[in-house]
């Protein structure tokens, strides 16, 4: 038992990094998109479809799992399931690319932080997942805080929902798909790239897009 310890100690620790990395990443992306505001959402997201391919497609045959993205291209119900978590994290992607563009990234932000309570509910409602009491101390304080930060804006947060809905409803599908969540993105992507493709090839023959556009 001792000799698997430290293992497991070193896989706690590079997972910690990871998901840090991750985060610091995701929280400059919004500076990135506030670069592309004069770049229509619709387009950065062909062009985020377009090349995640080739990066997706890449990174599965450098870890060897290519063969469960081919079943799944081959199977009438995983490919249903892609084409709805596609359907959905693609509108999660341009909601969250306008709000950047056109000055609402705190809204935004808001809809990131209302999603783990909404994941939550929906992991309670649909999976059956129960919660210990002091876990369901930290989701009411969760919960408060958004309904203060609500009520201060004066508002409902309509884009904050929006993004919320969008994700956790992907996040419950994504979890039903029966590969991992390497194989189900590349898979995702696959779906939706004839028409990122059919978008970015129309913007090249009218003239209309950003790409290569110093």
């Amino acid at each position: 038992m001792s000799d698997s310890l430290p293992p497991r100690n070193e896989d706690s620790l590079s997972g910690f990094f990871f998901a840090l990395s991750a985060y610091v990443l995701w929280g400059f992306l919004p500076l990135y998109m506030k670069a592309l505001a004069n770049v229509p959402p619709i387009e950065v997201i062909a062009h985020r479809v377009i090349w995640s391919v080739p990066v997706a497609l890449g990174l599965l045959v450098w870890l060897g799992r290519t063969a469960d993205l081919r079943t799944a291209l081959r199977t009438p119900r995983m490919l249903a399931m892609g084409v709805i978590t596609a359907a959905l994290i693609s509108v999660n992607w341009g909601i969250y690319v306008w709000a950047i563009g056109s000055g609402h990234a705190l809204d935004a932000a808001l809809g990131y932080y209302i999603n783990p309570l909404f994941s939550i509910l929906l992991g309670s409602v649909l999976l059956g997942e129960r919660l210990k009491g002091v876990q369901w101390l930290a989701i009411a304080c969760a919960a408060i805080a958004v309904a203060i930060l609500t009520w201060e804006a004066g508002r409902l947060p309509m884009v904050a929902l929006a993004l919320t809905l969008t994700w956790g409803f992907y996040a419950y599908f994504k979890k039903r798909l029966p590969i991992g969540p390497n194989q189900g993105f590349a898979l995702e992507v696959l779906i939706l790239l004839p028409f990122g493709l059919a978008y970015a090839g129309w913007l090249l023959v009218a003239g209309g897009g950003h790409f290569l556009q110093g």
